[in-house]
């Protein structure tokens, strides 16, 4: 547990001010999920990738989406060697600890595919040959909100693939000044030292999974799932994987509190971050003004939380 909020103060000498944002995305890495950074460009969304990756120490790379991305692009190919006359898989950008994935809504749906598949198999095939990634494997990718022209949208059903949706939004005034005077001379980034290595993380995502679960809280969260399938203003409410991510989520908040049980009021807190993207609202209640946030507000004010 010192380790994981070592790892956070050290996150935020960079990313000033977002310090529920920094614990989101190492709860993200603790519960072996996928991110997804919605937000208006220089907000600190690639910073943040990058802070995570020097401090545990990792090896982080950088894949820019465009529109002629290929999917072997992002998983490899098989290269011919002259000299041995057999073909020699050349591993692509997703064979690391950390990718970020900027801009992945400038990606084809095709592109966009490949790269989910990997997220969800934890595993590349190509030519008949299937590669594991990385224990530590991460996605972080980045989705700017305006400036559509030319992107393709992530398929609601694809979104359901990333673990939390977050969003940095801009600092504060006085963390904006702070900001000016760390830069002035060099950037943070520049001179942050890893707090963490792998094999810690790794131990802390064991030692996470042991946090206990009471039955009535397990019941609460698939409540309040189901209660999202039931909501006459979503077209399509929370699925099974969307449970069992909020569940683990809920054990990742509860280690990084130092409990070893889960609380009602934990599930509330990683119950927006975790199943706000995987709601669908039906085109009636969006005309109306209703978004998928105040429609989970409603759902969690309605399902009654265990005592």
């Amino acid at each position: 547990m010192q380790t994981i909020k070592k790892l956070i103060d050290n996150i935020e000498k960079v990313i000033v001010g977002k310090r529920a944002v920094i614990e989101l995305a190492v709860i993200s890495l603790l519960c072996r999920g996928h991110v997804l950074l919605e937000d208006v460009p220089g907000t600190g969304k690639t910073m943040l990738a990058r802070a995570l990756a020097k401090s545990v120490a990792v090896d982080m790379k950088r894949l820019q989406c465009t529109p002629d991305l290929l999917p072997s692009d992002i998983t490899g190919v098989p290269i011919y060697n002259q000299k041995t006359g057999e073909f020699e898989f050349r591993a692509g950008p997703v064979f690391t600890h950390i990718l970020l994935a900027d801009e992945i809504n400038r990606a084809t749906p095709r592109a966009q595919s490949a790269l989910l598949e990997c997220m969800e198999e934890f595993r590349v095939s190509v030519d008949g040959s299937t590669y594991d990634l990385p224990p530590l494997f991460m996605v972080l990718a980045t989705q700017n909100p305006i400036d559509m022209a030319g992107t393709h949208v992530l398929p609601e059903a694809q979104l359901d693939r990333f673990f939390v949706r977050l969003n940095v939004g801009y600092p504060t005034l006085e963390e904006e000044v702070r900001i000016l005077g760390a830069q002035t001379f060099v950037h943070p980034i520049e001179q942050l030292q890893a707090v963490a290595t792998e094999a810690e993380i790794l131990a802390a995502r064991e030692a996470a999974k042991q946090i206990h679960i009471n039955p009535d809280v397990a019941e609460y969260i698939a409540r309040i799932t189901a209660a999202t399938r039931q909501h006459p203003d979503l077209r399509l409410g929370a699925s099974p994987r969307g449970t069992l991510a909020l569940a683990r989520g809920v054990r990742g908040l509860a280690f990084l509190h130092g409990r070893d049980y889960a609380t009602p009021d934990m599930v509330k807190l990683m119950a927006g971050p975790v199943l706000e993207h995987r709601l669908i609202v039906r085109p009636q209640a969006a005309a109306l003004g209703k978004t998928a946030n105040n429609i989970l507000k409603e759902v969690l004010d309605q399902v009654t939380p265990p005592v």
